[in-house]
Parts: structure tokens; C-alpha cells; sequence
């Protein structure tokens, strides 16, 4: 497993095999945020589990990241941090859609979208929240989260 440390509390990286869960359960990772379509998340066999939730999605400039997934995972970390724990979250190779989503998160805890962005390929050197689509997607939440009525607004 392949991860990288974001803040105390987040962190971004590869798909966790059932055997790295001790490891996540030794870092306090209390949620999971699997962002593949093509692979559902490893069983874990500890009691308790470690909640997953699994929000797939393509790693794909056709088939851009829902908001309604980021705003989801985005939620399910903010309560996780609010009861003490700690998130990780994930793609393949933790390059694009588990930074999209550690970004959002990022974003719902104050930081701007380039903060975000920055902060992340500072400390995960192979992410690439820059690329086109990735980052139109990161700009696209934060729009959409600074929204008050909490109805996702069309950015063009």
C-alpha cells in the first residue's frame, strides 16, 4: 500500500488490501473512501470494521466525478473527523479521484481550491490534482460547497 500523509487527519493513497487494515486501524483510520468503480473495497476482518464507503467512480475526462459522490465522502469525513478518527481515502494509484476526493475534503475543512491542490502534491509527489479534469472537478465542489442553499450551482 501506497499512501501519503496529507494532514494529521487525512490521507490519500492506493487500494488498502485486508491484510494493510491493521496498519489503517494503527493510524486511527476510522473511514475509508474507496473511490474505484472497477474494484469493490477488501473485506476487513477486524471487529469492528473499519467503515468503507465505496463511491465509484471513472478515472475518466468523459466521465467526470459526480459532485453529489464528493459531497457524500465529503460529509462522511467531516462526521468521522467531528468523533475523533481519522480518513483515508483512495483510488489505484492515488493519483486523481482519491486526491479529487481529498481535495474536497480539504476544501469543507476551509481551505481554498488551490490550497487544497497545493497542500496535496506537496506532500503526495505523484498526485496530479492539476490535470484538466481533476482540477475542474476540485473548482467545481468548492463552488458548490460555498453554495448556502446547498444546491449545486452550474459553473461553466
Amino acid at each position: 500500500m501506497d499512501f501519503s500523509q496529507i494532514t494529521d487527519s487525512l490521507y490519500i493513497g492506493t487500494t488498502p488490501s485486508s491484510e494493510d487494515y491493521s496498519l489503517l486501524r494503527q493510524l486511527d483510520v476510522r473511514l475509508i473512501i474507496n473511490m474505484r468503480i472497477e474494484r469493490r473495497p477488501h473485506p476487513d476482518g477486524h471487529e469492528p470494521p473499519i467503515k468503507v464507503l465505496w463511491l465509484p467512480t471513472i478515472d475518466s475526462p468523459l466521465f467526470p466525478i459526480p459532485i453529489r459522490l464528493l459531497n457524500r465522502g465529503t460529509r462522511a469525513a467531516l462526521e468521522t473527523f467531528q468523533h475523533g478518527g481519522k480518513v483515508y481515502t483512495h483510488c489505484a494509484k492515488g493519483i486523481h479521484r482519491g486526491v479529487a476526493m481529498g481535495a474536497a475534503i480539504l476544501i469543507a475543512l476551509g481551505h481554498s481550491p488551490d490550497d487544497a491542490m497545493r497542500l496535496i502534491s506537496e506532500k503526495r509527489l505523484v498526485a496530479d490534482p492539476y490535470v484538466w479534469y481533476i482540477r475542474h472537478r476540485i473548482q467545481r465542489f468548492a463552488k458548490y460547497w460555498g453554495n448556502s442553499s446547498g444546491v449545486e450551482i452550474t459553473v461553466s
